[in-house]
């Protein structure tokens, strides 16, 4: 039997999906499960809706960023595996199992990646498609290994490969942080194939050359440093 998990959900002004991305992620998770919505200083109805589920909800004030959403749910996760979505509906909580099938004793690390299963229409814009195989290639280079979708959000890690308190990323340069930690600690990091769908509502608050220069920024610095 595998161990109980901690489903963090960073949100921000994502009321349209919120509580059904959360219920379908109930539907494949175990009762002893938990499931834990970051309201990153939305203005919508995010937080309300998450809590009408009946899931815990921590509500950060004001806005302060997805990598700080992420790193506040780490914290406030009760569990030792840690597995984390989007709020935004483009990736299928119905996908849960087939990442937490991949973990096994020896992975410390499953990324649901977009480039090795199915983009659908509608799903990635043609730059930020450029920007990920472009920043996915490089890491590969400076982290000798051989992954396809660097940047996903999808994904599930043992709280024991991270050294949590020395995680700093402040916006979408999260996954990457999380990544190299994995790596540069010693640990396996494994990908299997999901599917990504268009964003039913709101916008990416994803800023390409801006969050592309802070992602690059991570991985270059994250190799120079020592290991710890």
């Amino acid at each position: 039997m595998r161990q109980r998990l901690s489903l963090v959900i960073p949100a921000h002004d994502e009321a349209g999906t919120i509580a059904e991305v959360v219920e379908a992620a109930r539907a494949v998770l175990r009762g002893d499960d938990e499931i834990l919505v970051i309201d990153d200083g939305s203005v919508d109805d995010t937080a309300a809706r998450a809590e009408a589920t009946g899931v815990r909800v921590v509500r950060l004030r004001p806005n302060q960023g997805k990598g700080r959403a992420l790193r506040r749910g780490i914290e406030e996760a009760r569990h030792d595996v840690l597995l984390f979505i989007d709020a935004d509906g483009q990736d299928d909580p119905a996908e849960i199992p087939l990442l937490l099938d991949a973990l096994t004793s020896d992975v410390d690390m499953v990324i649901g990646s977009r480039f090795l299963g199915t983009l659908r229409d509608g799903s990635i814009t043609a730059s930020h498609r450029v920007g990920n195989v472009a920043l996915t290639g490089l890491f590969n280079l400076l982290y000798r290994c051989r992954l396809t979708d660097t940047q996903a959000g999808f994904r599930v890690v043992r709280r024991r490969a991270l050294d949590a308190p020395r995680l700093k990323a402040v916006r979408y340069e999260i996954e990457t942080e999380l990544t190299l930690h994995v790596l540069r600690r010693g640990g396996i990091v494994v990908e299997v194939p999901v599917a990504r769908d268009r964003r039913p509502h709101g916008a990416s608050g994803f800023a390409t050359a801006y969050d592309g220069l802070r992602v690059l920024a991570k991985m270059v610095a994250g190799r120079l440093k020592p290991v710890r």
